[in-house]
């Protein structure tokens, strides 16, 4: 799993590529909370539009995200999620709980 990351206007978004399963989630979600810590941004984006595999672990980094966001007083959303990670969020009712783009 690859992260590029681009901040502006204090919104994090962070590219998300490649296939995104329990053995790199645990990888992907200190990378995401070291970008938050040195951006600071009151709104952070998942852009899902590289990831060409997800399983469950994928509902975990954006929780997680979430809870962070929470703790700085930002928010997030989820951002251009292609079909298979769809229906893996789909099924977890995740659009209930963070804004999908």
């Amino acid at each position: 799993m690859e992260v590029k990351a681009k901040c502006q206007a204090r919104e994090l978004t962070l590219y998300l590529t490649g296939e995104l399963d329990h053995h790199g989630a645990k990888g992907l979600i200190r990378q995401v909370e070291q970008e938050i810590e040195v951006a600071l941004p009151i709104k952070t984006i998942l852009d899902f539009s590289g990831v060409t595999f997800m399983d469950s672990s994928g509902i975990a980094v954006v929780m997680r995200t979430k809870m962070r966001m929470r703790e700085i007083g930002g928010s997030i959303a989820v951002r251009t999620v292609p079909t298979q990670p769809r229906k893996v969020f789909d099924a977890a009712g995740i659009d209930r709980l963070v804004t999908m783009e």
